[in-house]
């Protein structure tokens, strides 16, 4: 039987799941999208103060791959000393209730 659902063989071509487990996929970034979603705005160190057990590291790597992405838009301040902002994209934003649904799921099954 033939079908024209381009997810028929999972994690092929085309997947939708895949290609949303390729920028969403790993340890924080589903909670950086949850805890900016919160807060609209955020600086580095108060990301980095929130998300329990993240390093310099993995929020750097992470806000990166998420700016790249078009998930985080990033702006930086010409100011002594130079502040920069981490906001949702409204990409970003469409896909917070799916998130929200998953960690409701969570909550009620495991």
């Amino acid at each position: 039987m033939k079908t024209t659902d381009p997810c028929i063989s999972i994690g092929g071509p085309g997947c939708g799941i895949k290609k949303v487990l390729n920028i969403i996929g790993g340890k924080w970034k589903i909670l950086i999208l949850c805890l900016m979603n919160e807060k609209h705005k955020m600086r580095y160190g108060e990301i980095r103060h929130s998300v329990i057990g993240i390093t310099n590291t993995m929020l750097a790597q992470s806000l990166k791959e998420m700016e790249k992405d078009g998930l985080i838009d990033r702006h930086q301040y010409n100011e002594m000393p130079v502040r920069v902002e981490y906001s949702l994209t409204p990409k970003a934003l469409s896909l917070v209730p799916i998130l929200m649904n998953l960690k409701d799921w969570g909550i009620k099954n495991l």
